[in-house]
């Protein structure tokens, strides 16, 4: 059986299954940190009973007013253990939490836009393309984002998601 819980410092020496795909982006040792120490509650590990990890959340919370929102920073699941739903699974602990505990408007992600895989993964999820950043991704292989935004119960008019009728740089970025 799959259990889920708050990432640990040990787990950064025990992740290269998931992290060494091609599909996932992998940061430095200091960001995870960070996240780790500001945000536990949104950073999450779903493990195997062998106590392997299947997949892991990064996640935080920003914003500021009508603005104030979770933030998906990565999701992602070993290539052995997808589609199994545990990225829904992963997806919906970082929803409720910013939900329930920092009482956001809504949670965000940024996806490639030629990643159309994730992209209906997260359509099917409820959500939206709410932009499209124009070289948001650079590096070797740069490319364009999506924005992608899901509305929680605090935004009741979903306002939040309703979608820019242009694209932005990514120095409009709010956040």
């Amino acid at each position: 059986m799959t259990s889920t819980r708050q990432f640990h410092m040990n787990d950064l020496f025990r992740f290269n299954n998931v992290n060494l795909d091609v599909l996932t982006e992998t940061y430095n040792m200091p960001f995870y940190l960070q996240y780790m120490s500001k945000w536990p509650e949104l950073f999450t590990v779903a493990e195997a009973p062998d106590n392997s990890i299947m997949g892991y959340m990064l996640g935080k919370s920003e914003g500021s007013d009508t603005l104030w929102h979770g933030h998906v920073s990565a999701v992602t699941v070993a290539p052995l253990y997808r589609r199994l739903g545990l990225a829904k699974t992963l997806m919906e602990d970082l929803e409720n939490t910013s939900s329930n505990v920092y009482n956001a408007f809504f949670v965000d992600l940024f996806v490639r836009a030629s990643n159309t895989l994730a992209i209906n993964m997260y359509e099917k999820f409820g959500y939206v393309k709410y932009r499209r950043v124009l070289g948001y991704y650079s590096g070797d292989d740069p490319e364009d984002a999506w924005d992608m935004r899901k509305a929680l119960a605090r935004d009741e008019k979903k306002q939040s998601v309703i979608p820019m009728d242009r694209p932005v740089l990514p120095q409009e970025l709010e956040w």
